[in-house]
């Protein structure tokens, strides 16, 4: 085997505006917004009959950036590098690949610290409400600018997922086939819990100044605090037993203060002080509300039920460590799918790093979502 490395993934930043007014997009609040501005990026070429798009839904806090590299110097690759390029479980050697900012972030797409043009000043806590649905409806504007009718396959892990079981819910005739990994139909009374316990760390942070911290310092502390409480939840027992159990940070013995003893105590801090440097507050906010929000078996029926789904053939994927999506739901999620008639495979991964397990490189994984649109692909 040559040991030449392959030449960088080079992608470019886009952006996709539409809701101009007065067709502002009907957010699930019934509150307007427009106009809206997505920022996406794409791998691999759409073919003539524009049959082969895949579409990639990141997680909470996650952006447009995917795969590949900004420019042949850059040296970090997108978040999912792993499952995504030339000859890798993502073919884009044969696939077509998008992934847009939710809507409600602050990586490119429009969200609280976006322009508000009535006022000329970042919406701050101006900005409506918004949810899932809300997100996949702007999503399927960009899907429809890009000309494509019907999806290939789309696959996300997390909130990422919660985009995927939306998509099928919402636009049953746009997919023919999706990929929801370590997700639910709702969050559990302790996924909202965590998520509150963020929530009230930033908006207790003084310089928070009910979400019109523009401008001026931000609550910086607040958010790392909130950052560091999530990634506990993304983590397993195992992994943190594992990466750090009780090891000292640079120390012998005990210092006997509050400076950070443990390994773990100044890995969370560490966490928490980057998640400042490329986060916004206000926007950590939003989504996770709309996590929260989130709820597929709200009313009379669970929305999965459906005949619409029928043609959609599914691959559910779980984590064994995962205690903040735990398998059960994913099992759920295919007893429910199975009752609309829908093709549905399922696999939980023994893998020790719990939540986060799905963005780690992992063979079975790797395996499992290449065949998977393999399989489809020839289908199509």
């Amino acid at each position: 085997m040559s040991d030449k490395k392959l030449p960088k993934v080079v992608v470019e930043k886009k952006y996709f505006t539409f809701a101009e007014p007065p067709n502002e997009m009907v957010l699930d609040s019934g509150a307007r917004l427009g106009p809206i501005t997505l920022a996406y990026e794409t791998l691999g070429r759409l073919n003539e009959d524009k049959s082969n798009g895949v579409l990639i839904l990141h997680a909470c806090t996650g952006d447009s950036h995917v795969a590949g590299y900004y420019s042949e110097e850059d040296q970090r690759p997108g978040w999912w590098d792993n499952m995504i390029g030339p000859g890798k479980p993502v073919d884009t050697n044969r696939f077509f690949v998008i992934c847009s900012n939710i809507l409600g972030s602050c990586m490119g797409s429009t969200g609280p610290s976006s322009i508000n043009p009535k006022t000329g000043k970042p919406y701050g806590f101006d900005f409506p409400m918004v949810t899932i649905k809300d997100m996949v409806k702007a999503q399927k504007y960009l899907i429809e600018h890009l000309g494509i009718k019907k999806i290939m396959s789309m696959l996300g892990g997390s909130v990422g997922g919660m985009q995927v079981l939306r998509w099928c819910a919402d636009y049953p005739e746009m997919v023919r086939s999706a990929i929801p990994i370590a997700t639910t139909t709702r969050h559990s009374a302790q996924a909202i819990a965590f998520n509150e316990v963020a929530r009230q760390a930033i908006m207790s942070d003084p310089n928070w100044k009910g979400g019109s911290y523009y401008g001026g310092p931000g609550p910086d502390h607040g958010l790392a605090v909130a950052r560091m409480i999530g990634h506990v939840t993304y983590l397993s027992d195992e992994s943190m037993r594992s990466k750090f159990g009780r090891k000292l940070q640079n120390r012998t013995a005990f210092s006997y203060d509050f400076n950070g003893d443990f390994e773990v105590e100044s890995y969370l801090r560490y966490q928490g002080a980057k998640f400042v440097a490329r986060f916004d507050a206000n926007s950590l906010l939003y989504i996770t509300k709309a996590g929260d929000y989130f709820d597929l078996e709200r009313g009379d029926g669970n929305l999965l039920v459906n005949d619409n789904l029928s043609h959609i053939r599914f691959l559910v994927i779980s984590f064994s460590s995962d205690w903040l999506y735990p398998t059960y739901q994913s099992k759920a999620i295919v007893s429910t799918l199975k009752k609309s008639g829908s093709d549905v495979s399922f696999c939980e991964i023994d893998a020790r790093w719990g939540h986060d397990a799905f963005l780690m490189p992992n063979e079975q994984m790797d395996k499992l979502i290449g065949g998977f649109l393999d399989r489809i692909s020839h289908e199509c």
